[in-house]
């Protein structure tokens, strides 16, 4: 993969000072909405054409980034120096919160590193219009019914797409959630980096400002008033069993989010 060129430089990105629009302050939702809309439909005709590549990729998440700050949204993210020089396939290992971070994670990513293969949910990829984007990013699928089978895909599949040379982010919670329960939050992704020798890098997000839709899920109302953070904690080997490994992932996702909250 050719180097993509970022929206950001150095090691840490906050959002730049933007003139919100009336209706956007009126109306940050419906606006930000037809923005994502557009964004979408444009990438899903591209990947029906077989026409969408990681460059496109990584610039609809890009756009997808600009579009939420121009609602008013702010981020803050960090760690970003975690990514940089590493000449290994790497599992991204994060908490789930919301549809934001699935957009998003692509454009933060993927100039620092290599080309970038989600693990998700079947009903992505059969989603109208947007299931096209996901096809033609060929990630790994997993049903979510049954977890021994799932865990087969991750190890098969998952293995494969390393040995490509390419990177995994893997959300082990099984549905997105506000609160972060550590109970519920699996150790697929140190699994799978036991087995192929790759790299685990944990994600701590809280991403709450694109909230959950009480008709449906993904399309909820957009809070600008809550600042986005994203933070990437250093590369780490797996030995053992990786428990030593999964209890610092949590470590790191627990402390960051009780440390945002409170500052927020």
């Amino acid at each position: 993969m050719d180097k993509i060129k970022g929206f950001y430089e150095g090691t840490e990105y906050r959002s730049p000072q933007r003139k919100i629009g009336f209706l956007s302050k009126l109306l940050p939702t419906l606006t930000f909405y037809i923005r994502a809309i557009s964004i979408v439909y444009k990438a899903s005709s591209a990947a029906k054409r077989g026409n969408y590549d990681s460059v496109d990729w990584h610039n609809s998440s890009a756009a997808t980034v600009e579009a939420l700050e121009k609602t008013g949204c702010h981020f803050e993210v960090t760690g970003i120096e975690h990514i940089q020089g590493i000449d290994r396939p790497i599992i991204f290992i994060g908490n789930h919160m919301s549809t934001l971070e699935t957009f998003v994670l692509p454009s933060l990513i993927m100039p620092q590193s290599r080309d970038l293969d989600y693990v998700i949910k079947r009903s992505l990829v059969e989603y109208p219009i947007f299931g096209n984007i996901v096809k033609a990013r060929h990630p790994v699928v997993v049903d979510r019914v049954n977890p021994r089978d799932d865990l087969k895909v991750v190890m098969e599949e998952g293995a494969k797409h390393l040995e490509q040379g390419r990177n995994l982010i893997i959300f082990p919670q099984h549905t997105r959630t506000v609160d972060f329960d550590p109970k519920k939050f699996n150790s697929i992704g140190v699994k799978l980096a036991q087995r192929t020798g790759a790299l685990v890098i944990p994600v701590a997000l809280l991403t709450w400002a694109w909230s959950a839709g009480k008709v449906i899920k993904d399309f909820g109302p957009i809070i600008p008033s809550r600042t986005i953070h994203f933070a990437f904690g250093e590369a780490m080997e797996i030995t053992g069993k990786g428990q030593e490994q999964q209890q610092r992932i949590v470590d790191f996702i627990q402390s960051h989010l009780k440390r945002w909250r409170t500052e927020d």
